[in-house]
């Protein structure tokens, strides 16, 4: 079963290196802020979600204790990526309701040990490319 995972970015091309990235592993979803992320989260049910932290509209932080607070969205991991890593980002980030960290730019290779982690290797067609 390929895994389906919401990216929710609202830089362009950030989102289209993760969706470039992730395509040929799983189905991807994308969200250009966080409301949007959201009502996508409700509508589409993702396996996990990518969610940056600076966002328009509603920010990340936000969007997760929102997603958090919903029972029927709640178990779905989100993974915070942030531009802005400063010290004390990541335990904020834990404290909002992400399931983890990733500071940008994103390392692929550590990006995809963290996406097994939380879906395992079969939710991903295939390994990244080297």
């Amino acid at each position: 079963m390929t895994a389906t995972i919401l990216v929710v970015e609202d830089v362009e091309m950030n989102l289209d290196l993760m969706v470039q990235l992730l395509e040929d592993h799983c189905t991807v979803v994308t969200a250009a802020d966080g409301a949007a992320g959201l009502a996508a989260a409700a509508r589409v049910r993702p396996d996990l979600i990518l969610m940056d932290l600076s966002l328009p509209v509603l920010d990340g932080w936000e969007a997760t204790r929102r997603l958090k607070a919903d029972a029927a969205l709640a178990s779905i991991p989100v993974i915070a990526l942030s531009a802005h890593a400063m010290a004390g980002d990541a335990e904020k980030a834990r404290a909002a309701g992400c399931d983890d960290y990733l500071a940008k730019p994103v390392d692929e290779d550590l990006l995809f040990d963290r996406l097994r982690a939380f879906l395992g290797a079969a939710a991903l067609d295939g390994e990244p490319a080297p």
